[in-house]
């Protein structure tokens, strides 16, 4: 473990953030020069809020976008699916096509509409997106193979600057896109590298994928397809989600087994820190919740918990909201159920996940009146409860960026987490940096409780408190660094 802290500490990966000194003066020489053109930029996920929700990439890939768009010119393009609530957008053809995958074609229609002032492409491909899931499906592959065939399709047709694809569900269009002749630049983004997107080797001609990329220099990953892989060997940059992890994921307890494929690119490979959709997330006027923030973060909070908890109490307020998983850290939570139970606070749990985890959370929400059980996952529930909790408790194993903690910041609850990636990178103990909570070191239950109770310490001493309060409200998690660090990324691969 130290040797693993050791190479983080001095591993050289680029950092991207809104302030860089070089690159501003690069700008402001820039200036200078005529008005230029602006960048053409396709935008490329499996999802993205309202439309279709499964996780995080759902909300960078609605917020990124919109930030991107206020200097360049950004289409967004996503698969559809039978299921999603399109909220009354005008979809019009833009044009059909057929595309071959190995000896099968199939009939693929382009549909675009206009949301929030970005071009929206949707890819419609039936019958492989007519069932109601996102991602549990057995032809996963070749759902996702098409797409980023449709994807590497798109941009021969309309010329683009700069094509950004993220996580496995789009890497394969970075090969086939240089397969191709075009003057374009491919981002690669690594959302989490725990899921890799990987298939039997039996599948390569179905998929159209050629076999002479079966190789362990390029798709082949113990005798498997791995589409991530592509992604990773044919972008021209390649991004994670905040600094910490990009460093994380070049060592063997994070890499999921690409580390050293990994360190094989990391001349390319660059971390910027995701933020949050400011405009979503703001306690002024969210219609979510019960009580507004007006002057007095005390009384905002008080409000929203006697409305939450349906009763005025003076005990302190936690929550976990997200995944039931291990990766998550839920486990290390449910092993501190007996101390929980018997302290002087309330525990309230959001989310959905493991079905081992989920029984096991009812039966220790059952038996103890101050650990409230809510499964399932709700939006309006969640944004209740970051409006009345005293803190938020991330636990996670690993944490490419978290964007929960910022969320809580934002709505005055104070983030308890285990130090890794993106956490790491936004939650600290020190004054003079943005985003203050409490951070534990070691991945154990003991670490975790004494973390809760240095929460409980800092809730009985109320002016700290609500001077961290204040200090993490007024914290920048907007989209604006982070979409000023992508351009001048785009902007580098252009020059």
């Amino acid at each position: 473990m130290p040797k693993t802290k050791r190479s983080l500490k001095h591993s050289r990966i680029r950092t991207l953030d809104g302030d860089d000194d070089q690159s501003r003066h690069a700008g402001a020489g820039r200036a200078k020069t005529e008005r230029r053109k602006a960048l053409k930029i396709l935008f490329c996920a499996s999802e993205c809020y309202p439309f279709a929700k499964s996780g995080g990439l759902a909300d960078v890939a609605y917020a990124l976008p919109k930030a991107l768009a206020k200097k360049e010119d950004v289409t967004l393009m996503l698969p559809w699916y039978r299921f999603m609530d399109l909220g009354g957008l005008d979809l019009k053809l833009s044009f059909k096509t057929r595309i071959e995958l190995g000896e099968k074609g199939y009939e693929v229609a382009y549909r675009e509409g206009s949301f929030e002032k970005i071009r929206v492409v949707f890819v419609k491909t039936p019958p492989l997106y007519e069932s109601r899931t996102l991602y549990d499906e057995p032809q996963n592959d070749l759902r996702f193979a098409l797409f980023s065939k449709a994807i590497a399709d798109f941009v021969q047709k309309e010329r683009f600057d700069i094509l950004h694809l993220n996580d496995w569900h789009t890497a394969l269009a970075a090969l086939w896109v240089k397969e191709r002749p075009l003057d374009l630049k491919v981002v690669f983004t690594i959302h989490n590298l725990a899921f890799q997107g990987i298939f039997p080797a039996g599948r390569l001609e179905k998929l159209g994928i050629d076999r002479r990329y079966f190789d362990m220099e390029w798709l082949e990953y113990y005798g498997q397809i791995n589409f991530m892989k592509a992604g990773i060997a044919f972008c021209d940059a390649l991004t994670t989600v905040s600094p910490t992890y990009a460093r994380e994921i070049l060592t063997p307890e994070f890499g999921c087994g690409l580390e050293g494929y990994l360190q094989k690119y990391r001349h390319k490979l660059s971390g910027i820190l995701n933020g949050i959709d400011t405009r979503t997330f703001d306690p002024r006027k969210d219609p979510l919740i019960a009580c507004s923030m007006k002057r007095k973060i005390v009384t905002f909070k008080a409000c929203n918990k006697r409305v939450f908890l349906k009763q005025k109490t003076d005990l302190p307020l936690f929550v976990y909201i997200g995944r039931l998983t291990e990766q998550k850290g839920i486990d290390l939570l449910l092993s501190l159920a007996e101390k929980l139970a018997g302290s002087p606070l309330i525990f309230a749990f959001l989310g959905e996940g493991d079905e081992t985890m989920q029984k096991a959370l009812r039966q220790i929400a059952g038996g103890a009146p101050n650990l409230l059980c809510n499964l399932g996952y709700d939006e309006k529930r969640a944004r209740q409860m970051y409006a009345a909790a005293d803190f938020l408790v991330m636990p996670s194993r690993f944490e490419p960026c978290g964007l929960n903690q910022m969320i809580a910041m934002r709505y005055a609850a104070v983030p308890v987490v285990h130090r890794t990636g993106g956490l790491a990178d936004t939650v600290h103990t020190k004054s003079g940096r943005c985003g203050r909570g409490i951070v534990f070191e070691k991945m154990s239950k003991e670490a975790l409780w004494e973390a809760i109770e240095a929460a409980l310490g800092l809730y009985r001493h109320k002016e700290r408190l609500e001077k961290i309060r204040a200090f993490d409200m007024a914290c920048d998690f907007s989209f604006e660094k982070p979409a000023k660090a992508y351009l001048r990324l785009y902007a580098r691969l252009r020059a």
